[in-house]
């Protein structure tokens, strides 16, 4: 296999959007995932394709990662037939999220075999990885940074955290809360006004318009919640995942948090009421059987 510029390992619905805008850019790249599919999609849009990791690895020395848990990450970079057996790889963009601990982890696994680790998740949503919009919250060796932070900006907005391996990490899981809160407040109080008699659509209006306005008034509602669709592209599953990362790492610090605890319990409920693939926009809808009531344009 020729070499490339990079190699892409996970390119689901988040990857695989970024894997294209690399190649989109100009450069050449080599892409491996599970599903055999996803691979030859991208094959054919110019990207070579893997047969293993390990022949990732041995035909590019940067390879940027997508994965849905940290335990598939650390399957990938340091278990059998991972990155660390790897010819070619020099170092290693994580776009998963993984929560700190297991980022450090990685870190020192990889930086035995002199593979840089660096970890760059993500938020913006499948929409942010289509269009290049995404936040990129990278933390790692700067020189490593440097050199590469024309592909990270190919990915999105790059923002340069730390040096520290999962301070990246820690940035994604404090801005993923405040998402996920923004979300299961803006669902009781818009079942509420609905219930009280108030139109949906003008409610989103008034709160766009005041202070109230947040992330899940100004695009979950209107593209999700407000149609019926509740196909935002964002698992409740892997929402659970990062909120409960987020609070071990701050039970870790010593930072009290009662109001993540109870964002983590409303994912809990609409993950047992509609399953852990169900998108998180769901938790309105827990809301809404709660009180007997739809929130509909």
């Amino acid at each position: 296999m020729d070499g490339t510029d990079y190699g892409f390992i996970g390119i689901g619905r988040m990857g695989g959007h970024m894997a294209r805008n690399l190649l989109r850019a100009g450069h050449s790249l080599t892409v491996y995932d599970t599903s055999p599919e996803a691979v030859a999609e991208l094959a054919g849009d110019g990207a070579q394709a893997a047969n293993s990791i390990a022949e990732l690895a041995g035909s590019t020395a940067t390879v940027f990662l997508s994965l849905p848990t940290p335990a598939v990450v650390e399957s990938v970079a340091l278990g059998r037939g991972g990155l660390h057996e790897g010819s070619a790889v020099r170092q290693v963009f994580d776009c998963s999220t993984t929560g700190p601990q297991v980022a450090r982890k990685i870190a020192a696994g990889l930086a035995a075999h002199d593979i840089a680790y660096l970890d760059c998740p993500v938020s913006g949503g499948v929409k942010g990885a289509r269009d290049a919009t995404v936040a990129v919250m990278v933390s790692g060796t700067r020189e490593v940074y440097d050199r590469h932070e024309r592909a990270l900006g190919e990915l999105g907005k790059p923002f340069f955290i730390g040096t520290e391996p999962g301070q990246g990490q820690v940035m994604k899981l404090a801005n993923n809360l405040l998402s996920l809160a923004a979300i299961v407040l803006s669902s009781e109080v818009m079942v509420m006004g609905v219930k009280a008699g108030l139109d949906a659509s003008q409610m989103l209006d008034v709160i766009n318009s005041g202070t109230g306005r947040n992330s899940a008034t100004l695009d979950k509602f209107p593209r999700a919640v407000l149609p019926g669709t509740f196909d935002f592209g964002f698992a409740t599953g892997l929402a659970y995942k990062d909120i409960r990362l987020c609070l071990q790492e701050a039970q870790e610090l010593g930072v009290p948090m009662l109001g993540g605890a109870a964002v983590l319990q409303m994912l809990a409920v609409t993950q047992a009421r509609f399953g852990p693939d169900s998108d998180f926009t769901e938790i309105a809808r827990v809301v809404e059987e709660w009180a007997g009531t739809e929130v509909r344009a």
